[in-house]
């Protein structure tokens, strides 16, 4: 069984900051690519911020210069770093990773936290 355990969500006012954690556990080999995606309410699931395991990343424009992504492969947490949170950030926020288990790799989801910013 593989597992995808996030925390950190909340709420939070315009400008302010939280951070994401994402650590992966259960019978795994190792984790490859590793991000972030956010849902709003009636809008498709969207790629918010991605890290490879040698720690290149990838940011979708909305969120460039104000959202971090790290990692540490040594515990298979992955972070986000939010700042200057604004409330067209509202959504729920999914922790996304490759896992190998035996002997492939396939992608598994965390459950989901909610960020709400608002005032």
């Amino acid at each position: 069984q593989v597992q995808l355990v996030e925390s950190g969500g909340g709420l939070v006012q315009p400008g302010g900051s939280l951070r994401l954690s994402c650590a992966v556990s259960g019978s795994i080999s190792s984790v490859s690519d590793m991000g972030w995606y956010r849902q709003a309410p009636g809008k498709q699931r969207e790629l918010v911020a991605a890290i490879t395991t040698s720690g290149s990343t990838n940011y979708a424009d909305s969120v460039k210069g104000r959202f971090t992504i790290s990692r540490d492969n040594a515990r298979n947490t992955v972070y986000l770093q939010m700042n200057s949170l604004k409330p067209e950030d509202t959504a729920v926020y999914y922790c996304n990773a490759d896992v190998k288990v035996f002997k492939y790799y396939r992608p598994y989801w965390g459950q989901g936290t909610q960020v709400t910013v608002s005032s």
